[in-house]
């Protein structure tokens, strides 16, 4: 699996989630429910940028190690 993308994909599925209890929370007057359901999408949305810096990392870190590889040979 690519750098960040088990984080970028586990946002995703928060997110969702989050939306489901939010939307669920709303139909039914339940206002804890809704609260919980933002934020559940916060947390999706934190951890989807979560893995787009790890990503975004794991790339600059392969152009570091490539650019040393071709300097040296």
């Amino acid at each position: 699996m690519g750098e960040g993308l088990g984080d970028k994909l586990k946002g995703t599925g928060e997110e969702a989630a989050g939306k489901v209890q939010q939307e669920a929370g709303r139909a039914t007057g339940n206002t804890d429910q809704e609260a919980k359901g933002a934020a559940k999408q916060v947390e999706g949305k934190f951890d989807h940028a979560k893995g787009d810096v790890e990503g975004a990392l794991g790339n600059a870190k392969r152009n570091v190690e490539n650019a040393i590889n071709d300097a040296t040979n």
